[in-house]
């Protein structure tokens, strides 16, 4: 295996960022003190030097024309086709990182993700640099990301977003969380709503898409509602061009599972988290922003529109599931958590709604009122 053919990626990347290229700018979380989060506890922040970066896109360029090699050796002509991948994937020799390069480039090669979890916190002339090597070695790249805390957006004038915005910088991926400061304080974000929303307005004003990742659950039952109304104020102050829900599970060995265990914290259920999701759409207000339900923990994978047209059908789907009997609703869920089905219609279906019925059935046998606590152990699979 040539490891001089590899280069170094992180562990996350959006879901909207599912076929991008990862170039990995800096190392895990430079905050790493929030309550939901596990993904980088017990690991050390760092920055990566230009050099190394800009060593790891130039092997991502020496794969891509390496991989375009093999397409011609097998008659291909460039192309990737399945038989190039094929080729790739059972070569033994190769890195995984040339699995990487070929999913990237049969995703059309236009897409970068910056990782890890607070890239923009570089110095703007570093990632300008890092930036224009992108363009230069792959100008058919059409869109480049990164993560962002709303402090860090604070950080930069709006001088500097367009310097970034020039140099080929799309958009950023903001976790917000919640826009209630009680809330944020309570998970340990780090930052204010205030500061989010400067930092994101100067971002928005140089023409940089900015997409906030709204946590339905994250205030408990106790402030299920402050977290959605104060949510939408963030949201209508700031306009980004999508809101992305990113409902609550709470995972273990994280400091907000210690406060369920202790008592301090109660997670709302399904449906008090969809009512959440309800409240902020309700009180989303003069803004042009598209919602998009696309995480595999929301119970509502459908609910997806543009402000201000689509605000009514979001809200009619939303009570279709509310309105449902208890039963349905479990039944629902069920179905939705075990991967059946994926929309309200599909519940009306007959043969998929007799498969649900058996499945119920069989749940209550085995233990009479477990619905909920299957349909949660269920939910264990996808974090």
């Amino acid at each position: 295996m040539d490891k001089a053919m590899d280069f170094e990626q992180g562990p996350i990347r959006p879901p909207s960022e599912a076929g991008s290229l990862l170039i990995r700018v800096t190392r895990n979380c430079p905050w790493n003190r929030c309550a939901f989060c596990g993904t980088y506890k017990g690991k050390k922040f760092s920055r990566r030097s230009l050099d190394e970066i800009k060593r790891d896109i130039d092997t991502v360029k020496a794969i891509s024309d390496r991989i375009k090699e093999i397409s011609w050796h097998v008659g291909d002509e460039g192309n990737l086709t399945r038989r190039v991948l094929t080729e790739i994937v059972e070569d033994p020799s190769l890195p995984y990182s040339y699995h990487s390069v070929a999913f990237w480039m049969a995703n059309g090669s236009n897409t970068v993700f910056l990782q890890d979890a607070n890239s923009i916190m570089l110095s703007t002339a570093s990632l300008v640099s890092i930036l224009n090597h992108i363009r230069e070695k792959f100008p058919e790249v059409q869109r480049v990301t990164s993560y962002a805390r709303g402090i860090t957006l604070q950080g930069k004038s709006v001088a500097e977003y367009v310097q970034l915005k020039e140099a080929g910088l799309s958009r950023l991926h903001v976790g917000m969380e919640s826009g209630s400061d009680r809330i944020l304080k309570m998970i340990q974000k780090g930052t204010r709503s205030d500061q989010l929303i400067e930092g994101a307005k100067r971002a928005v004003e140089a023409g940089i898409s900015l997409c906030l990742y709204i946590m339905p659950g994250i205030g408990g039952i106790d402030l299920s509602e402050e977290n959605a109304i104060e949510s939408a104020r963030v949201i209508n102050a700031i306009n980004p061009d999508f809101v992305r829900l990113r409902s609550l599970y709470v995972r273990k060995r994280t400091p907000l599972a210690e406060m369920v265990e202790q008592g301090t914290f109660t997670s709302p259920d399904e449906d008090t988290m969809v009512r959440e999701i309800r409240t902020l759409i309700e009180h989303l207000d003069g803004i042009s922003t598209t919602v998009v339900s696309d995480h595999v923990l929301n119970l509502l994978e459908e609910l997806e529109g543009k402000l201000p047209q689509d605000k009514p059908r979001l809200l009619a789907m939303i009570d279709e599931y509310l309105n449902l009997p208890e039963d349905d609703r479990l039944l629902f869920q069920l179905g939705r958590r075990g991967g059946a089905i994926r929309s309200l219609s599909e519940l009306s279906l007959p043969p998929v709604r007799k498969r649900l019925e058996q499945a119920q059935r069989q749940i209550e046998k085995e233990v009479p009122g477990a619905m909920p606590a299957y349909i949660q152990a269920i939910k264990k699979r996808f974090v």
